[in-house]
């Protein structure tokens, strides 16, 4: 198993980065009824005032090939694009669990 651990600094005051963060997360939950090999998805947004991050995603696929399958999935391409005009930083990490 892969696990896939994405992290997003957002852009915009603090209600408008809130705002895309509700709507990326809602939507990245959806996703493992709807990518075969996408077998779990955790999403988190940061409480902390005093950090600088938005957003973290922790996904799980079978192999590092399903990464890819699971990145250029046309539901994944939506949800990616509740960020656009909003993503100032990511941050990306993948390893055998």
């Amino acid at each position: 198993m892969i696990k896939h651990i994405v992290t997003f600094k957002l852009s915009g005051t603090p209600e408008v980065r809130r705002e895309v963060a509700e709507k990326f997360k809602a939507a990245l939950l959806e996703l493992p009824s709807q990518i075969e090999v996408l077998k779990s998805m955790e999403v988190g947004i940061n409480e902390n005032p005093a950090e600088d991050w938005d957003v973290v995603l922790i996904a799980e696929v079978p192999t590092m090939a399903d990464v890819e399958i699971y990145a250029k999935h046309p539901a994944h391409v939506a949800a990616a694009g509740i960020l656009s005009g909003h993503k100032e930083l990511r941050a990306c990490v993948d390893f055998p669990a």
